[in-house]
């Protein structure tokens, strides 16, 4: 893989860390209503601050086998498209059914990081 790619996938890593920060341990802050555009009321609501804690843990796993892609993998290329594949297809869902912007904000950088990985 290029270094190019590497550090865009990295960085799609850390924006999944970041999403799983924000969704794990802020739960109920300020930055995490703004960006997921919820009243921090509602984040405050048991039912929805457990959804969000378990759907963190699920962020930072992608995260993680990101970064496993990169540096432990023997397949490297394949796995870190198979995530990112994954990640544009969640993407594009949320946009679908949530906000449009998600294709953009979710997986903009996954789909550059993506078409990287085919110019060595």
């Amino acid at each position: 893989m290029s270094i190019i790619s590497i550090v865009l996938i990295l960085l799609v890593a850390c924006e999944f860390f970041y999403i799983m920060y924000l969704e794990t341990l802020a739960t109920t802050s300020a930055t995490t209503s703004r960006v997921f555009h919820l009243n921090q009321e509602k984040l405050a609501d048991q039912a929805v601050n457990t959804l969000f804690k378990n759907q963190g843990v699920y962020n930072g796993l992608i995260g993680v086998g990101l970064v496993y892609s990169v540096f432990f993998a023997t397949a490297s290329l394949e796995i870190s498209r198979l995530i990112l594949v994954y990640i544009i297809l969640v993407a594009l869902y949320g946009s679908l059914t949530s906000d449009k912007k998600i294709i953009l904000t979710q997986g903009g950088l996954a789909i550059l990081a993506f078409i990287s990985t085919f110019f060595n």
